[in-house]
């Protein structure tokens, strides 16, 4: 068996991989940034700045770093690529990006930028370097936002389990407080669970950042990483019915404006934090009772 040795670094005088496939295919980068920056621009417009995309801008920068870090098995794994895959995806992602910039839809419009960097990615190395390195752009895919069809579908569910959760513990206690559906009546004041509040929002957030940090510490082990995957749901459900909680109490005794203002933005945050130290909790927990078989499963 051959042993695979680590690309060399170029000697005095020898230009630099990188450049050498910067210039060669300046055309095809220059069509993706035409694409990326006005997207990319849309996106910190209309989805960064809301809670369901704040976790947007980590997502960039982690997953632009993770693919540094693999540039160089990924030169060493080069092989050509054929046409007709390159043909396929463009002819699938050009025409949703036009769709989408045309008619306002950064859903659309985001997921045709994803696909020619696919493209491109594959033109640049091949499939066996793409393979072997395919988590990073998998990653990039979080930067995809989701439809609003599609989060008022996944949260209906959630925003009912986490607003009669959330009754249900507090009339006991003597609180005021009613449900209709996913509205809740706070002594004189009306609340509506929204999809902020249902969990959407910490799934979605939680879910990237976590991959990227099983990725770094579990990537050998992919039933553990399952496991850690697994649990992102139930914690991101119980953080947003301690949100909800929060946000009636200080409805019921500072008012709407106090709960619905600056603390409901800043409840979000402080809970996204707990709900991923919770996340990194369970995994140091797990590490201790599952050691023995995590090393045999790896």
């Amino acid at each position: 068996m051959t042993e695979r040795t680590a690309p060399s670094p170029p000697t005095s005088g020898e230009t630099p991989w990188w450049r050498d496939a910067l210039t060669a295919h300046w055309p095809l980068w220059a069509g993706f940034l035409v694409m990326l920056v006005p997207t990319l621009a849309g996106l910190g417009r209309e989805v960064w700045s809301m809670e369901i995309g704040a976790h947007g801008p980590i997502v960039l920068a982690t997953g632009l770093w993770l693919i540094t870090q693999c540039l160089p098995d990924m030169r060493a794994r080069h092989s050509p690529a054929r046409a007709l895959p390159i043909v396929l995806i463009l002819a699938l992602a050009v025409p949703l990006y036009v769709f989408g910039r045309a008619y306002d839809f950064i859903s659309l419009e985001a997921a045709g930028v994803y696909g020619a960097m696919l493209a491109l990615a594959y033109r640049l190395a091949g499939w066996p370097a793409l393979r072997h390195n395919i988590f990073p752009f998998v990653y990039l895919g979080f930067l995809v936002p989701p439809p609003g069809w599609l989060i008022d579908q996944a949260t209906a569910p959630l925003r009912t389990l986490v607003s009669t959760v959330a009754t249900a513990l507090l009339q006991p206690l003597g609180y005021p407080i009613q449900r209709e559906g996913v509205t809740l009546f706070v002594g004189s004041y009306q609340m509506l669970v929204e999809d902020a509040c249902a969990g959407m929002n910490s799934i979605v957030g939680l879910t990237a950042i976590t991959l990227f940090y099983i990725y770094l510490l579990h990537k050998a082990s992919w039933r553990y990483s399952l496991l850690l995957v697994a649990l992102i749901i139930p914690v991101a459900i119980f953080v947003n019915i301690i949100r909800v909680i929060v946000l009636i109490l200080l409805t019921y005794y500072a008012g709407d404006g106090v709960a619905q203002g600056f603390l409901h933005v800043t409840t979000g945050i402080v809970l996204f934090t707990l709900a991923l130290a919770a996340m990194f909790g369970i995994d140091w927990l797990l590490q201790r009772l599952l050691g023995d078989r995590l090393g045999a499963n790896a």
